[in-house]
């Protein structure tokens, strides 16, 4: 096994055993706050002022990132062995989460069947969406739950193994920091509008390739455990444009037609048809359908680290 191979199944391992490490210690956190001050810097601003405090925030965010990690990746190549792979592994770690994505939806799917319609919508709110919560139907938080699942394998999975597997980990802290600042400032309201503009078009960008990769590992894991491929293919050709985001409907159009589900938000988008009834049975589906789909994604990654035997 060669040592980007032991890499990335340590972080696997790591990622499935481990609960997420303290904010003091976690280079999500440390994004987040240099963040949060370039957003307290841009907010109550003109809009050229904000939209250019948001980019430079941006710009000078994502190129420390990346040089700190190439760096230290540098560093490291003098390192012992062993030192240089549990490294690489905790950092790549950082950037992908495989169980925290299926436990968020676990809570809100065990609320549901509880059934606690509030618990279901405070924790729907708290780890899946941006969206206001205290009204939906417990219908809606299913819903809500489904399009989570499917929205985010491609933030928290795909796309972070993507960049990972073809340009290292510099590459894969890149796009968590690109991603965390669109969570972060790419918003639509008034305080956000110009100031997050830069990171939401740059999120955008750089899920072009991941979106359509993550659609397509969700209709395989479909196939695999019974869903309707078909009807995902069909709802995906269809649908995928209805989302604000030029990446989003890819994946929540494929899930809901392997689900036979039709997936609303209020006044925005309603993908699929409403075959089958979305409830907490049908987050269960969708975390099966997304679990087999990341590891269809890692196994890829695998492969692809295999055939171009690169190092990371």
């Amino acid at each position: 096994m060669g040592e980007t191979t032991t890499v990335l199944l340590l972080a696997v391992l790591l990622d499935l055993v481990l609960s997420e490490p303290p904010n003091t210690v976690h280079p999500v956190s440390w994004m987040g706050r240099y963040l949060a001050v370039v957003s307290r810097r841009g907010r109550g601003r003109r809009p050229g002022a904000a939209l250019a405090i948001g980019a430079l925030g941006l710009a000078a965010g994502f190129a420390g990132c990346v040089a700190a990690t190439w760096g230290l990746v540098a560093f490291l190549r003098e390192a012992p062995p062993t030192l240089r792979v549990v490294l690489h592994a905790v950092l790549l770690k950082s950037t992908f989460s495989l169980r925290r994505l299926l436990s968020a939806a676990e809570e809100v799917r065990s609320a549901l069947v509880a059934p606690d319609l509030p618990e279901a919508r405070r924790l729907v709110g708290v780890h899946l969406v941006s969206r206001s919560t205290q009204e939906l139907t417990a219908e809606e938080v299913a819903g809500a739950t489904v399009e989570s699942l499917a929205e985010n394998f491609t933030d928290a999975v795909v796309a972070p193994l993507l960049f990972w597997t073809v340009a290292g980990l510099p590459a894969a802290v890149g796009y968590r920091f690109l991603n965390t600042a669109d969570a972060m400032l790419g918003y639509r309201d008034t305080a956000h509008e110009y100031l997050g503009k830069a990171a939401a078009r740059a999120d955008d960008l750089a899920n072009l390739i991941p979106a359509r990769v993550a659609a397509l590992l969700l209709l395989l894991a479909g196939g695999v455990v019974g869903g309707d491929v078909r009807s995902g293919l069909r709802i995906l050709v269809r649908d995928r444009g209805m989302t604000a985001s030029p990446n989003a409907g890819w994946t929540m159009s494929a899930m809901a037609g392997i689900l036979g589900v039709r997936l609303t938000k209020r006044g925005a988008y309603a993908l699929g048809d409403p075959e089958t009834e979305l409830d907490a049975r049908a987050i269960l589906r969708a975390k099966l359908v997304t679990a087999i789909g990341m590891v269809l994604a890692v196994v890829g990654a695998f492969a692809t680290q295999a055939v171009l035997g690169s190092s990371t």
